[in-house]
Protein backbone atom coordinates (compact mmCIF):
# COMPACT_ATOMS: atom_id res chain seq x y z
CA UNK A 1 0.00 0.00 0.00
CA UNK A 2 1.04 3.59 -0.56
CA UNK A 3 2.71 4.57 2.75
CA UNK A 4 1.58 8.17 2.30
CA UNK A 5 -2.00 7.06 3.00
CA UNK A 6 -1.06 6.67 6.66
CA UNK A 7 -0.43 10.42 6.86
CA UNK A 8 -4.05 11.31 6.07
CA UNK A 9 -6.23 12.54 8.90
CA UNK A 10 -9.90 11.54 9.20
CA UNK A 11 -12.20 13.75 7.16
CA UNK A 12 -14.24 16.23 9.27
CA UNK A 13 -17.49 14.34 8.73
CA UNK A 14 -15.93 11.05 9.81
CA UNK A 15 -14.78 12.80 12.98
CA UNK A 16 -18.31 14.15 13.40
CA UNK A 17 -19.74 10.64 13.05
CA UNK A 18 -17.38 9.43 15.76
CA UNK A 19 -18.25 12.40 17.98
CA UNK A 20 -21.95 11.62 17.73
CA UNK A 21 -21.56 7.90 18.36
CA UNK A 22 -23.88 6.91 21.20
CA UNK A 23 -25.75 10.23 21.19
CA UNK A 24 -29.53 9.91 21.34
CA UNK A 25 -30.94 13.05 19.66
CA UNK A 26 -33.77 14.83 21.44
CA UNK A 27 -37.02 12.91 20.87
CA UNK A 28 -39.93 14.81 19.40
CA UNK A 29 -37.73 17.21 17.40
CA UNK A 30 -37.14 16.49 13.74
CA UNK A 31 -33.45 16.47 12.82
CA UNK A 32 -31.97 19.58 11.18
CA UNK A 33 -28.45 19.43 9.79
CA UNK A 34 -26.33 22.54 9.31
CA UNK A 35 -23.22 20.38 9.17
CA UNK A 36 -22.52 19.58 5.52
CA UNK A 37 -22.13 22.22 2.82
CA UNK A 38 -24.36 20.43 0.34
CA UNK A 39 -26.73 22.72 -1.60
CA UNK A 40 -30.40 21.89 -1.01
CA UNK A 41 -32.12 24.43 -3.25
CA UNK A 42 -33.90 22.78 -6.20
CA UNK A 43 -31.89 22.14 -9.35
CA UNK A 44 -33.19 24.39 -12.17
CA UNK A 45 -35.47 22.38 -14.48
CA UNK A 46 -33.75 23.61 -17.65
CA UNK A 47 -30.47 21.99 -16.51
CA UNK A 48 -32.25 18.71 -15.81
CA UNK A 49 -33.89 18.90 -19.23
CA UNK A 50 -30.56 19.53 -20.97
CA UNK A 51 -29.14 16.49 -19.18
CA UNK A 52 -32.06 14.28 -20.21
CA UNK A 53 -32.06 15.50 -23.81
CA UNK A 54 -28.33 14.83 -24.17
CA UNK A 55 -28.70 11.28 -22.85
CA UNK A 56 -31.26 10.48 -25.56
CA UNK A 57 -29.17 11.68 -28.49
CA UNK A 58 -27.92 8.95 -30.81
CA UNK A 59 -24.75 10.98 -31.48
CA UNK A 60 -22.89 12.94 -28.87
CA UNK A 61 -24.73 11.24 -26.00
CA UNK A 62 -23.42 8.10 -24.29
CA UNK A 63 -22.23 6.18 -27.34
CA UNK A 64 -18.63 7.37 -27.43
CA UNK A 65 -15.63 8.23 -25.27
CA UNK A 66 -15.41 11.97 -24.54
CA UNK A 67 -12.15 13.89 -25.00
CA UNK A 68 -10.32 14.74 -21.78
CA UNK A 69 -10.11 18.38 -22.86
CA UNK A 70 -13.88 18.53 -23.38
CA UNK A 71 -15.72 19.65 -26.49
CA UNK A 72 -14.92 23.07 -27.89
CA UNK A 73 -18.48 24.23 -27.18
CA UNK A 74 -17.98 23.46 -23.49
CA UNK A 75 -14.68 25.30 -23.30
CA UNK A 76 -16.28 28.25 -25.09
CA UNK A 77 -19.02 28.20 -22.45
CA UNK A 78 -16.30 28.55 -19.81
CA UNK A 79 -14.53 31.44 -21.53
CA UNK A 80 -17.84 33.11 -22.32
CA UNK A 81 -18.78 33.06 -18.65
CA UNK A 82 -15.34 34.35 -17.62
CA UNK A 83 -15.76 37.24 -20.04
CA UNK A 84 -19.23 38.14 -18.78
CA UNK A 85 -18.34 37.72 -15.10
CA UNK A 86 -14.82 39.15 -14.99
CA UNK A 87 -14.31 40.89 -18.38
CA UNK A 88 -11.51 38.42 -19.16
CA UNK A 89 -10.56 37.06 -22.58
CA UNK A 90 -9.13 33.55 -22.27
CA UNK A 91 -8.29 31.14 -25.07
CA UNK A 92 -10.70 28.18 -25.00
CA UNK A 93 -8.07 25.99 -26.68
CA UNK A 94 -5.26 26.52 -24.17
CA UNK A 95 -6.40 28.23 -20.96
CA UNK A 96 -9.42 26.25 -19.68
CA UNK A 97 -10.18 22.61 -18.90
CA UNK A 98 -13.31 20.82 -17.65
CA UNK A 99 -13.14 19.02 -14.30
CA UNK A 100 -15.45 16.67 -12.44
CA UNK A 101 -16.06 19.12 -9.61
CA UNK A 102 -13.51 21.36 -7.92
CA UNK A 103 -12.63 18.80 -5.22
CA UNK A 104 -11.37 16.29 -7.76
CA UNK A 105 -9.50 19.02 -9.61
CA UNK A 106 -7.79 20.46 -6.54
CA UNK A 107 -6.46 17.04 -5.67
CA UNK A 108 -5.35 16.16 -9.20
CA UNK A 109 -3.74 19.54 -9.82
CA UNK A 110 -1.59 19.11 -6.73
CA UNK A 111 -0.27 15.81 -8.06
CA UNK A 112 0.57 17.58 -11.32
CA UNK A 113 2.43 20.48 -9.74
CA UNK A 114 4.36 19.05 -6.78
CA UNK A 115 7.86 17.79 -7.52
CA UNK A 116 8.58 15.38 -4.68
CA UNK A 117 12.15 14.83 -5.91
CA UNK A 118 13.08 18.27 -4.64
CA UNK A 119 14.16 18.54 -1.00
CA UNK A 120 11.29 18.96 1.46
CA UNK A 121 8.57 20.37 -0.83
CA UNK A 122 5.92 22.50 0.89
CA UNK A 123 2.29 23.27 0.09
CA UNK A 124 0.95 26.34 1.92
CA UNK A 125 -2.75 26.55 2.78
CA UNK A 126 -5.00 28.70 4.99
CA UNK A 127 -5.91 27.61 8.50
CA UNK A 128 -8.90 26.96 8.91
CA UNK A 129 -9.13 25.28 5.52
CA UNK A 130 -10.83 22.81 3.17
CA UNK A 131 -9.22 19.48 4.04
CA UNK A 132 -8.64 18.40 0.45
CA UNK A 133 -5.71 20.87 0.39
CA UNK A 134 -3.96 18.94 3.13
CA UNK A 135 -4.75 15.49 1.76
CA UNK A 136 -3.64 16.41 -1.75
CA UNK A 137 -0.36 17.79 -0.42
CA UNK A 138 0.38 14.71 1.69
CA UNK A 139 -0.34 12.25 -1.11
CA UNK A 140 1.86 14.26 -3.48
CA UNK A 141 4.74 13.82 -1.04
CA UNK A 142 4.75 17.40 0.22
CA UNK A 143 4.49 18.87 3.69
CA UNK A 144 1.48 21.12 4.38
CA UNK A 145 2.21 24.44 6.05
CA UNK A 146 -0.77 25.99 7.80
CA UNK A 147 -0.53 29.74 7.37
CA UNK A 148 -1.55 31.69 10.50
CA UNK A 149 -4.87 33.52 10.48
CA UNK A 150 -6.07 36.57 12.38
CA UNK A 151 -9.42 36.13 14.20
CA UNK A 152 -9.66 39.91 14.59
CA UNK A 153 -9.78 40.23 10.77
CA UNK A 154 -12.34 37.49 10.12
CA UNK A 155 -9.54 34.91 10.03
CA UNK A 156 -7.74 36.59 7.14
CA UNK A 157 -4.43 34.84 6.47
CA UNK A 158 -1.33 36.58 7.80
CA UNK A 159 0.97 35.91 4.87
CA UNK A 160 3.72 37.99 6.49
CA UNK A 161 3.88 35.42 9.30
CA UNK A 162 4.95 32.65 6.91
CA UNK A 163 8.74 32.29 7.34
CA UNK A 164 11.02 33.00 4.39
CA UNK A 165 12.50 29.51 4.54
CA UNK A 166 8.99 28.09 4.10
CA UNK A 167 8.28 30.28 1.09
CA UNK A 168 11.63 29.20 -0.39
CA UNK A 169 10.47 25.54 -0.35
CA UNK A 170 6.88 26.23 -1.35
CA UNK A 171 5.74 24.72 -4.64
CA UNK A 172 2.01 25.34 -4.36
CA UNK A 173 -0.15 27.82 -2.48
CA UNK A 174 -3.86 27.23 -1.93
CA UNK A 175 -6.10 30.24 -1.46
CA UNK A 176 -9.86 30.17 -1.01
CA UNK A 177 -11.87 33.29 -1.75
CA UNK A 178 -14.68 33.50 -0.81
CA UNK A 179 -13.36 31.46 2.05
CA UNK A 180 -14.55 28.24 3.60
CA UNK A 181 -15.54 28.47 6.44
CA UNK A 182 -15.34 32.24 7.00
CA UNK A 183 -16.90 33.64 3.82
CA UNK A 184 -14.19 36.31 3.61
CA UNK A 185 -13.18 37.72 0.20
CA UNK A 186 -9.55 38.57 -0.56
CA UNK A 187 -8.96 42.22 -1.60
CA UNK A 188 -6.71 43.30 -4.46
CA UNK A 189 -3.82 44.26 -2.16
CA UNK A 190 -3.70 40.73 -0.79
CA UNK A 191 -3.48 39.34 -4.31
CA UNK A 192 -0.71 41.82 -5.09
CA UNK A 193 1.28 40.48 -2.14
CA UNK A 194 0.79 36.86 -3.19
CA UNK A 195 1.76 37.52 -6.80
CA UNK A 196 4.97 39.18 -5.60
CA UNK A 197 5.76 36.17 -3.42
CA UNK A 198 5.06 33.83 -6.31
CA UNK A 199 7.40 35.83 -8.55
CA UNK A 200 10.14 35.75 -5.93
CA UNK A 201 9.92 32.07 -5.06
CA UNK A 202 8.43 30.49 -8.18
CA UNK A 203 5.48 28.70 -6.61
CA UNK A 204 2.07 28.11 -8.22
CA UNK A 205 -1.15 29.64 -6.82
CA UNK A 206 -4.32 27.53 -6.86
CA UNK A 207 -7.34 29.77 -6.28
CA UNK A 208 -10.42 27.90 -5.03
CA UNK A 209 -13.44 30.04 -5.99
CA UNK A 210 -16.40 27.65 -5.80
CA UNK A 211 -18.46 30.07 -3.64
CA UNK A 212 -17.97 33.10 -5.90
CA UNK A 213 -21.60 33.47 -6.98
CA UNK A 214 -23.24 33.50 -3.53
CA UNK A 215 -22.52 36.90 -2.04
CA UNK A 216 -24.21 39.51 0.13
CA UNK A 217 -22.62 42.78 -0.94
CA UNK A 218 -23.57 44.77 -4.03
CA UNK A 219 -20.17 44.13 -5.61
CA UNK A 220 -19.39 40.58 -6.74
CA UNK A 221 -16.29 38.98 -5.16
CA UNK A 222 -12.94 39.62 -6.82
CA UNK A 223 -11.55 36.54 -8.59
CA UNK A 224 -7.90 35.54 -8.80
CA UNK A 225 -7.70 35.81 -12.59
CA UNK A 226 -9.50 39.14 -12.41
CA UNK A 227 -7.00 40.40 -9.85
CA UNK A 228 -4.10 39.27 -12.04
CA UNK A 229 -5.50 41.12 -15.06
CA UNK A 230 -5.99 44.30 -13.01
CA UNK A 231 -2.37 44.08 -11.86
CA UNK A 232 -0.95 43.62 -15.36
CA UNK A 233 -0.50 39.86 -15.18
CA UNK A 234 -2.72 38.97 -18.13
CA UNK A 235 -0.72 35.85 -18.95
CA UNK A 236 -1.83 34.45 -15.53
CA UNK A 237 1.66 33.10 -14.94
CA UNK A 238 1.71 30.45 -12.18
CA UNK A 239 -1.98 31.02 -11.44
CA UNK A 240 -4.94 28.67 -11.88
CA UNK A 241 -8.52 29.33 -10.72
CA UNK A 242 -11.00 26.56 -9.85
CA UNK A 243 -14.75 26.96 -10.01
CA UNK A 244 -17.80 24.72 -10.02
CA UNK A 245 -21.49 24.56 -10.81
CA UNK A 246 -22.35 22.81 -7.53
CA UNK A 247 -23.08 25.89 -5.43
CA UNK A 248 -23.77 28.34 -8.27
CA UNK A 249 -26.43 26.21 -9.94
CA UNK A 250 -27.46 23.76 -7.17
CA UNK A 251 -26.14 20.69 -8.99
CA UNK A 252 -23.63 19.04 -6.61
CA UNK A 253 -24.51 15.64 -8.09
CA UNK A 254 -23.54 16.77 -11.59
CA UNK A 255 -19.85 16.96 -10.61
CA UNK A 256 -19.00 19.69 -13.05
CA UNK A 257 -16.62 22.62 -12.99
CA UNK A 258 -13.59 24.00 -14.76
CA UNK A 259 -10.09 25.31 -14.18
CA UNK A 260 -8.60 28.30 -15.97
CA UNK A 261 -5.34 30.21 -16.10
CA UNK A 262 -1.70 29.75 -17.05
CA UNK A 263 -1.59 27.95 -20.44
CA UNK A 264 1.62 26.10 -19.55
CA UNK A 265 0.04 24.72 -16.39
CA UNK A 266 -3.10 23.80 -18.33
CA UNK A 267 -0.99 21.82 -20.80
CA UNK A 268 0.67 19.85 -18.01
CA UNK A 269 -2.64 19.34 -16.22
CA UNK A 270 -4.23 18.01 -19.42
CA UNK A 271 -1.40 15.48 -19.75
CA UNK A 272 -1.97 14.33 -16.17
CA UNK A 273 -5.73 14.11 -16.69
CA UNK A 274 -5.33 12.07 -19.87
CA UNK A 275 -3.71 9.33 -17.78
CA UNK A 276 -5.89 10.01 -14.75
CA UNK A 277 -9.03 9.07 -16.71
CA UNK A 278 -11.06 12.11 -15.73
CA UNK A 279 -12.92 13.03 -18.92
CA UNK A 280 -16.34 14.62 -18.43
CA UNK A 281 -19.36 12.72 -19.77
CA UNK A 282 -20.91 14.27 -22.91
CA UNK A 283 -24.25 14.29 -21.10
CA UNK A 284 -22.77 16.30 -18.23
CA UNK A 285 -21.05 18.57 -20.75
CA UNK A 286 -24.39 19.40 -22.38
CA UNK A 287 -26.03 20.22 -19.05
CA UNK A 288 -22.98 22.28 -18.06
CA UNK A 289 -23.13 24.35 -21.25
CA UNK A 290 -26.75 25.17 -20.45
CA UNK A 291 -25.92 26.10 -16.85
CA UNK A 292 -22.92 28.33 -17.63
CA UNK A 293 -24.97 30.15 -20.27
CA UNK A 294 -27.74 31.29 -17.93
CA UNK A 295 -27.51 33.87 -15.14
CA UNK A 296 -31.18 34.25 -14.22
CA UNK A 297 -31.18 31.12 -12.08
CA UNK A 298 -27.94 32.22 -10.40
CA UNK A 299 -29.43 35.59 -9.45
CA UNK A 300 -32.56 33.87 -8.10
CA UNK A 301 -30.42 31.46 -6.08
CA UNK A 302 -28.36 34.33 -4.67
CA UNK A 303 -31.52 36.22 -3.72
CA UNK A 304 -32.79 33.17 -1.85
CA UNK A 305 -29.57 32.96 0.16
CA UNK A 306 -29.63 36.69 0.87
CA UNK A 307 -33.17 36.49 2.24
CA UNK A 308 -32.31 33.43 4.29
CA UNK A 309 -29.17 34.93 5.85
CA UNK A 310 -31.03 38.18 6.56
CA UNK A 311 -33.57 36.22 8.59
CA UNK A 312 -31.33 33.68 10.29
CA UNK A 313 -28.23 35.71 11.20
CA UNK A 314 -30.01 38.12 13.62
CA UNK A 315 -31.60 35.17 15.41
CA UNK A 316 -28.26 33.47 15.97
CA UNK A 317 -26.61 36.75 16.95
CA UNK A 318 -28.74 36.72 20.11
CA UNK A 319 -26.65 33.84 21.41
CA UNK A 320 -23.49 33.47 19.31
CA UNK A 321 -20.66 35.67 18.09
CA UNK A 322 -21.72 35.75 14.46
CA UNK A 323 -22.09 38.23 11.61
CA UNK A 324 -23.09 38.24 7.97
CA UNK A 325 -20.14 37.03 5.85
CA UNK A 326 -18.95 38.58 2.60
CA UNK A 327 -20.01 35.54 0.60
CA UNK A 328 -20.66 31.78 0.67
CA UNK A 329 -23.37 29.89 2.51
CA UNK A 330 -21.68 29.34 5.88
CA UNK A 331 -21.90 31.16 9.20
CA UNK A 332 -18.66 30.95 11.18
CA UNK A 333 -19.80 31.50 14.75
CA UNK A 334 -18.04 31.77 18.06
CA UNK A 335 -19.63 29.89 20.95
CA UNK A 336 -20.19 31.65 24.29
CA UNK A 337 -17.39 31.62 26.93
CA UNK A 338 -19.59 29.53 29.24
CA UNK A 339 -18.83 26.52 27.03
CA UNK A 340 -15.11 26.78 27.74
CA UNK A 341 -14.15 26.92 24.08
CA UNK A 342 -15.08 23.26 23.61
CA UNK A 343 -16.71 23.35 20.18
CA UNK A 344 -16.94 19.55 19.93
CA UNK A 345 -18.79 19.29 23.25
CA UNK A 346 -21.05 22.13 22.13
CA UNK A 347 -21.95 20.26 18.92
CA UNK A 348 -22.52 16.98 20.74
CA UNK A 349 -24.78 18.52 23.37
CA UNK A 350 -26.70 20.54 20.77
CA UNK A 351 -27.52 17.34 18.89
CA UNK A 352 -28.54 15.52 22.07
CA UNK A 353 -30.75 18.30 23.40
CA UNK A 354 -32.14 19.96 20.24
CA UNK A 355 -31.42 17.57 17.32
CA UNK A 356 -29.44 20.16 15.36
CA UNK A 357 -26.12 19.28 13.72
CA UNK A 358 -23.29 21.80 13.40
CA UNK A 359 -19.63 21.19 12.56
CA UNK A 360 -17.02 21.94 15.26
CA UNK A 361 -14.64 24.61 14.03
CA UNK A 362 -11.60 22.75 15.33
CA UNK A 363 -12.33 19.98 12.80
CA UNK A 364 -11.66 22.47 9.99
CA UNK A 365 -8.25 23.58 11.23
CA UNK A 366 -4.94 22.25 12.54
CA UNK A 367 -3.02 23.19 15.64
CA UNK A 368 -0.27 25.64 14.78
CA UNK A 369 1.78 27.73 17.16
CA UNK A 370 0.23 25.91 20.10
CA UNK A 371 -3.40 26.66 19.21
CA UNK A 372 -6.15 25.49 16.87
CA UNK A 373 -7.63 28.61 15.23
CA UNK A 374 -10.99 26.91 14.76
CA UNK A 375 -11.41 26.03 18.43
CA UNK A 376 -14.35 27.67 20.13
CA UNK A 377 -16.25 28.12 16.87
CA UNK A 378 -18.75 26.17 14.80
CA UNK A 379 -19.54 26.21 11.10
CA UNK A 380 -23.19 26.27 10.08
CA UNK A 381 -24.20 25.58 6.49
CA UNK A 382 -27.44 27.43 5.70
CA UNK A 383 -28.25 25.23 2.73
CA UNK A 384 -31.77 24.07 3.59
CA UNK A 385 -34.94 26.09 3.08
CA UNK A 386 -35.31 29.31 5.08
CA UNK A 387 -37.95 27.99 7.47
CA UNK A 388 -35.81 25.00 8.41
CA UNK A 389 -32.69 27.12 8.96
CA UNK A 390 -34.66 29.61 11.06
CA UNK A 391 -36.05 26.78 13.19
CA UNK A 392 -32.50 25.49 13.73
CA UNK A 393 -31.37 28.98 14.72
CA UNK A 394 -34.16 29.29 17.31
CA UNK A 395 -33.23 25.93 18.78
CA UNK A 396 -29.59 26.96 19.03
CA UNK A 397 -30.57 30.13 20.89
CA UNK A 398 -32.71 28.08 23.30
CA UNK A 399 -29.82 25.66 23.78
CA UNK A 400 -27.33 28.41 24.63
CA UNK A 401 -29.77 30.08 27.01
CA UNK A 402 -30.77 26.83 28.77
CA UNK A 403 -29.26 25.83 32.12
CA UNK A 404 -28.04 22.44 30.78
CA UNK A 405 -25.37 23.43 28.34
CA UNK A 406 -22.97 20.48 28.27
Amino acid sequence: MNPLLSRLQPYPFERLRQLFAGVAPAPGLRPISLGIGEPKHPTPPFIQQALADAALRTEGGLAGYPPTAGDLALRQAFTGWLHRRYALALDPATQVLPVNGSREALFAFTQTVVDATRPDPVVVCPNPFYQIYEGAALLAGATPFYAPSDPARNFAVDWDAVPDDVWARTQLLFVCSPGNPTGAVMPLDEWRKLFALSERHGFVIASDECYSEIYFRDEAPLGGLEAAARLGRGDFRNLVAFTSLSKRSNVPGLRSGFVAGDAALMKAFLLYRTYHGSAMSPVVQAASIAAWGDEAHVAANRAQYRAKFAEVTPILAQALDVALPDAGFYLWAGIPPAFGGDDAAFARALLAQYNVTVLPGSYLAREAGGANPGAGRVRMALVAETAECAEAARRIVQFVQSPQKL
